[in-house]
């Protein structure tokens, strides 16, 4: 079950205000509001990303809520589909234990590292199911971090894969992470960069300070299909109000019905391997 809820957001322009501009500030307004809106609903898909399934019936708890048995719980149901480190023998049922296996000198982001979170993918049971292009390509997408998409970045195997294999005709060095920023793609995984997952790890008061030696552990989200489920009981709407205070005080708002939410199945999270 995915439960919604209304989310709204305004801003007043009044006519003392406006007149010291030539810029339409109600114009402004609204971009600002579409703009404030796509940062909530990439928030709340981080938020179910890192949400943990606390029993069998399809209870979520966010991540700043958890506690330590939710916690628990979520990895001793989750086995076959969660990765601590770069190695499989870094996991255990208490979840406080995995991440304390992770160190900085080994467990880092890399090529290796997420070929084997592919692998557990695929050999997740029930199975997570890739993206299908309509070329027929499959693909993984792995949310990152601005510091594991740093360390995947700088891994020698990516480099020489965006150095030696990139295509180079065409304006190549454009497109090429080498010289542009942008998403990484190696063995059939897109690597997209998300800095807010670094913000809300630090934010739930679980990762930071966790790993071995008080290392900061940050989690990389490879999502296959059906990872999140959105349910809109109305879809954005903006809304103009010229009326206040003999209109005086013109508005402009926006309002959403929604609820955003990880898919799990009898305690396991459906489309998603958490690293």
């Amino acid at each position: 079950p995915i439960s919604v809820d209304w989310r709204r957001n305004g801003v007043v322009v009044p006519k003392s205000e406006s007149y010291k501009t030539e810029i339409d500030l109600l114009d402004a307004a609204r971009d600002a509001l579409k703009t404030w809106e796509a940062e909530k609903f990439r928030d709340d898909i981080i938020n179910g990303f890192g949400s943990f399934i606390t029993d069998t019936s399809g209870t979520t708890v966010n991540a700043v809520d958890s506690t330590a048995g939710n916690r628990n719980t979520w990895v001793t149901n989750n086995s076959d589909r969660v990765l601590f480190g770069v190695a499989k023998s870094n996991y255990s049922t208490t979840f406080a234990t995995a991440l304390g296996n992770c160190d900085t000198t080994n467990d880092k982001a890399t090529a290796a590292t997420m070929s084997l979170g592919k692998r557990i993918a695929k050999l997740a049971n029930p199975r997570i199911r890739p993206f299908k292009t309509k070329d027929g390509y499959e693909y993984f997408v792995a949310f990152h971090g601005s510091r594991t998409f740093r360390d995947l970045k700088a891994d020698s195997t990516i480099v020489a894969a965006n150095r030696d294999a990139r295509a180079r005709e065409n304006g190549g060095m454009n497109s090429n992470p080498i010289f542009q920023d942008g998403d990484l793609l190696y063995d059939g995984v897109i690597h997209r960069e998300v800095p807010e997952i670094d913000d809300w790890a630090t934010a739930t008061g679980i990762f930071d300070g966790a790993g071995a030696s008080s290392a900061d552990v940050r989690p990389i989200f490879m999502a296959g299909g059906g990872a999140i489920g959105v349910a809109w009981g109305q879809m954005p709407k903006p809304i103009t109000d010229l009326e206040k205070d003999y209109k005086f005080r013109p508005g402009v708002a926006i309002e959403e019905l929604l609820g955003v939410k990880k898919i799990n199945f009898n305690g396991k999270q459906n489309g998603l391997v958490t690293i």
